[in-house]
């Protein structure tokens, strides 16, 4: 079966996909636009595509040759899954893959903006450190602090177990169904905003999709308020990043770590521009041994649906 993949893999999972399938491997950096996928999805038999390549439903309008896309990634909002559906189209995805490495991040991001390391370092850099003072680039404490994680899924509760046990943070979470049994303290809130009003780091880490764009607003960011500070890895656009900015200049909120961005990779100017923003340029599973898993559950996926088994992720 002829496959395409839309972006160059790890080595390791390159060979592993090539063994099995008729590989076409694009060489680029930019994503696939509708016509493009519409263009693919009548030339291919299986596509593994990823963030970026938008298979919308414009994209499933045209002929189909594909039987089945093994997209490589947890979140696949990129995807209209009811219009695959339709045109008669599986669509996976690689959930566990990316837990912990996302989860890692989520914490990197959490200690840098209340450090301040971004700043420290770019002082650094620029040869204008004087050495140690005492009152120099003065923090935030994340020791015992409040973490609210705004959805409890896979990659919140990773983050909270990472927060409970390694930096003994009171956890309190806010989620559309009832969450049990995590092994460690953490109290589920009803109210977004009653959540958000006692948290000092805010983590968001629900999937995206129609039903969390722009989730958090300048009303949330509100009753974050100007002690606490917002992490987004989960999807761009569940942060209104317009009221993130206003938010940042009007000093409503302390700072901002964020991995992902409303129309990535476009970083608007203005919050390059603030201090207590860090920027990551979407690393959340930005490491090798977990690019290749994730490649190793894509092809598993494909091959599942090649014998004619179902796939172990399918979404739709």
């Amino acid at each position: 079966m002829k496959l395409l993949v839309t972006r160059r893999m790890t080595p390791a999972a390159e060979k592993a996909l090539a063994a099995r399938f008729d590989c076409d491997f694009q060489d680029v950096t930019a994503g696939l636009t509708p016509q493009e996928a519409r263009q693919a999805l009548a030339d291919y038999d299986l596509i593994l595509p990823t963030l970026g390549d938008r298979f919308t439903a414009e994209a499933f309008e045209g002929p189909i040759r594909c039987q089945f896309v093994a997209n490589f990634g947890a979140g696949y909002n990129h995807i209209d899954v009811k219009a695959a559906a339709a045109a008669g189209v599986p669509v996976s995805n690689t959930p566990g893959a990316v837990t912990d490495s996302t989860a890692d991040i989520a914490l990197t991001l959490i200690l840098m903006v209340a450090r301040r390391a971004g700043e420290g370092e770019r002082l650094l850099r620029a040869g204008a450190w004087t050495g140690w003072q005492p009152t120099q680039l003065l923090g935030t404490h994340v020791s015992g602090k409040t973490v609210g994680i705004i959805g409890m899924g896979r990659i919140g509760k990773a983050i909270a177990q990472r927060c409970h046990f390694g930096f003994g943070m009171r956890v309190i979470f806010f989620n559309r169904s009832p969450v049990s049994a995590l092994g460690f303290p953490a109290e589920q809130i009803d109210d977004l905003h009653d959540m958000l009003a006692q948290a000092d780091f805010a983590v968001v880490a629900v999937p995206g999709g129609a039903e969390t764009r722009h989730l958090i607003g300048a009303a949330e960011m509100a009753r974050l308020g100007p002690q606490g500070y917002l992490i987004n890895i989960a999807r761009g656009d569940v942060v209104e990043e317009a009221a993130l900015i206003a938010a940042l200049a009007e000093r409503k909120i302390a700072g901002v770590g964020l991995d992902v961005f409303e129309r990535e990779p476009i970083v608007p100017e203005a919050l390059r521009a603030f201090e207590n923003a860090v920027l990551l340029p979407h690393l959340g599973t930005a490491a090798e041994e977990v690019r290749t898993s994730m490649g190793m559950m894509a092809l598993d996926n494909l091959i599942a649906f090649a014998e004619g088994r179902a796939a172990p992720n399918r979404v739709n």
